[in-house]
């Protein structure tokens, strides 16, 4: 499985759970809600842009690195 596969289902499965999130919060509107948002799902897809944009610099350096190493 390439590094770019791996980033793609992560980045679609995130957007799959902000979807039904945004769905939950059409219905869950109170205190707990906005704290369950604050606490745990804005972090979460925080980390998940982070960790797409660590995918992207890693697979640079990977090929570069491959590209290095067949002179």
């Amino acid at each position: 499985m390439s590094l770019n596969h791996s980033k793609g289902r992560l980045v679609g499965l995130s957007r799959d759970l902000l979807r039904i999130w945004q769905e939950t919060q059409d219905s869950w509107r109170d205190q707990k809600g906005r704290e369950f948002d604050t606490v745990y799902m804005q972090p979460m897809f925080d980390a998940v842009d982070h960790a797409a944009t660590a995918i992207d610099d890693l697979d640079k350096i990977l090929n570069k690195l491959k590209d290095d190493c067949e002179f």
